[in-house]
């Protein structure tokens, strides 16, 4: 399934940013990408449906991880010159799930835009639906499960950049072949991650 976006400045506004959900683009769309802004200089972005960075995740070792789902950076240093937020959008497959982990140095808003699932939060377990909102405070566990049939689409914001780091070294860029991540370099990119995200041990 091919999937289309782009960034467009919205040159003298100031502060305006429009948040909105992925959905499949025709199969001949194709991605826009606007050049970074100077560094510390943050560029208003109106972004609609499908705009944003988009990635795919490079297939995981199955001990570690099933999540291989595409997402989007939507908001970051790279993406707008955002100086503190990052902002994500990714769909899970039914089935699929974000392994328990926490975040050392950013607390972590996530907004349950579609389909339904688990959620284990600070060790308590909740079933969470559409419109559902799970707040994370730093070093504060978390797992999610898309248990329905439906892709289980979220939005996730952080209060200081560094995990859209990460998520970079985990994926390709979307039409870029994403071959399967070894268990070793899943191990090295998250020890050089480690203030950013540690995963529980499985």
């Amino acid at each position: 399934m091919r999937l289309s976006c782009h960034l467009r400045p919205l040159g003298a506004l100031v502060g305006v940013a429009l948040l909105s959900s992925c959905h499949p683009a025709s199969a001949h769309a194709s991605a826009t990408r606007v050049s970074s802004p100077p560094a510390g200089v943050a560029q208003p972005l109106l972004l609609q449906e499908s705009e944003g960075e988009r990635r795919v995740h490079r297939p995981p070792p199955a001990t570690l991880s099933n999540l291989a789902a595409p997402f989007i950076i939507k908001l970051d240093r790279r993406n707008g010159g955002a100086p503190e937020f990052v902002m994500l959008m990714e769909d899970i497959a039914p089935g699929q799930g974000i392994p328990p982990h926490m975040h050392p140095n950013s607390d972590e808003i996530l907004f349950i835009r579609d389909g339904s699932g688990t959620a284990v939060l600070g060790g308590k377990e909740a079933t969470v639906l559409a419109g559902a909102t799970i707040y994370m405070p730093r070093n504060t566990s978390v797992r999610l499960k898309n248990t329905g049939t439906q892709p289980l689409r979220i939005i996730a914001i952080f209060s200081q950049p560094g995990y859209e780091s990460y998520m970079r070294d985990i994926s390709v860029p979307e039409g870029e072949v994403a071959t399967p991540l070894t268990i070793d370099e899943l191990t090295d990119i998250r020890a050089r991650h480690h203030a950013e995200v540690v995963y529980a041990q499985p």
